[in-house]
């Protein structure tokens, strides 16, 4: 009897996950294996500014923590636990590291389901993920011949801290999206600390991620605000920033202190212009699935009544008015993020490390995944006419977005392509430099 229900049991988890989803797996566990090899050839690099073998910035982060005891990241307590319990070596952090990228590959994915509406895991919820973890900018030469550093891009693979506040921020916006969901009515005091505690470690593992929400979070309380949301509710989901800020200030003493030569200064387009031949162009191609998104995006919209609503709705399909709120948010970070990356820049000897950036490039990643979602809700979308549109106008539009779709699926498989190239590349220990 026993025997009987423990094979019942496997036949209904072989059934639910089915063959693709095992091949995800696999793929999913090389993608790890892969990385854990890449991040283990990065730490033993020598600390040479002239090496090109495998060139990352985590060498350099492991013996500011190891040599000199600089911490200014909550990622150097786990490196430095990490590297006497593995008996110095950096095979633990190359671990850690690992195992930190394909948690965020995993979060992707569920993130994916919860703006789709799908409960299940499927092998095309875990597909997108691992193409989300890939993809990077449409490599254009005319715009810009490094095909990482002359663009901006949401994955990267040579800065370890930037991996692990992407984790951590990706858990804040999971965390967030269900607060915005029933915040005008309560939150609860579990709910205000856990989200707080999570932007308090994000921050304390890199402050970029809060430079971008914290202020798009403050526009869109005060749109809430200005359209009859309680201020109570407003200032109680507000709040929850502010232990975060104070990390901040502990930062900004370690990295900016009077001691340190380093500050801060606006220079317009000055990081963007560090490695790239057209730098405005460079942007665009960095978002360009996005933007072709927003395009179609943009004539869907134009082209409802009032108040309109798809009609024959199936199970499974997108929530739609979540889904907007959702995508003009990750586009109101993206602002935020292009903002401050476009004005602000670091003087002294980080001058032309462009670390302003990195709220952007998290920003970007994010945006990525919204408009990955918000592409697919387009493919069976109804457009209903205006009052005085006349049906060819319809079939006009219709035909403009059916274009858009599919110049935005062609703009993502080539960027997607990209994204292999430069990682079997970099597999081969070649520098984030690479050209062509």
């Amino acid at each position: 009897m026993e025997n009987n229900i423990k094979q019942t049991k496997k036949k209904r988890i072989k059934g639910e996950i089915g063959g693709g989803q095992w091949a995800m797996w696999v793929l999913t566990a090389l993608y790890g294996a892969a990385c854990l090899y890449l991040y283990y050839m990065q730490s033993v690099q020598p600390l040479d500014y002239d090496n090109r073998y495998f060139q990352s910035d985590l060498p350099y982060h492991i013996s500011m923590i190891v040599e000199d005891g600089w911490y200014y990241s909550f990622t150097a307590y786990a490196y430095q636990a990490l590297y006497y319990l593995c008996g110095r070596t950096t095979v633990g952090i190359a671990l850690f590291l690992a195992a930190v990228t394909v948690a965020s590959l995993l979060l992707t994915e569920l993130l994916l389901r919860r703006m789709a509406g799908m409960q299940r895991r499927s092998w095309a919820t875990m597909a997108a993920a691992l193409a989300l973890n890939l993809v990077m900018p449409f490599y254009l030469k005319w715009a810009g011949s490094y095909r990482y550093v002359s663009y901006q891009s949401g994955n990267l693979w040579h800065n370890s801290t930037y991996l692990c506040m992407r984790l951590l921020a990706l858990a804040a916006l999971l965390y967030y999206q269900k607060l915005e969901e029933n915040y005008r009515e309560k939150i609860t005091v579990k709910q205000w600390f856990v989200f707080a505690l999570l932007l308090v470690v994000c921050t304390g593992v890199k402050p970029s991620f809060l430079t971008v929400f914290a202020p798009a979070l403050a526009l869109k309380l005060l749109w809430d605000l200005c359209h009859k949301v309680r201020f109570i509710q407003v200032f109680l989901l507000g709040s929850a920033v502010l232990p975060a800020c104070g990390v901040v200030l502990w930062q900004n003493m370690v990295l900016f202190g009077e001691d340190t030569g380093n500050g801060m200064t606006f220079d317009p387009w000055y990081t963007f212009s560090l490695h790239a031949d057209r730098p405005k162009l460079a942007v665009l191609c960095s978002l360009a699935f996005p933007l072709v998104v927003l395009g179609a995006s943009v004539l869907a919209v134009t082209g409802r009544r009032p108040g309109a609503v798809r009609e024959n709705v199936r199970p499974g399909d997108i929530y739609l008015f979540r889904l907007r709120r959702t995508y003009l948010f990750a586009w109101l970070m993206t602002l935020v993020g292009f903002a401050e990356a476009l004005l602000l820049v670091e003087t002294g000897g980080r001058s032309r490390d462009g670390n302003f950036l990195w709220g952007y490039l998290f920003a970007i990643f994010w945006l990525y995944a919204v408009s990955l979602v918000k592409w697919l809700s387009l493919r069976n979308i109804d457009i209903m006419l205006p009052a005085r549109e006349e049906k060819p106008m319809r079939q006009v539009r219709l035909v403009l977005i059916r274009a858009a779709y599919i110049l935005a699926g062609l703009v993502l498989l080539y960027q997607i392509w990209c994204g292999a190239y430069f990682f079997f590349r970099l597999l081969g220990g070649e520098t984030y430099f690479m050209m062509g």
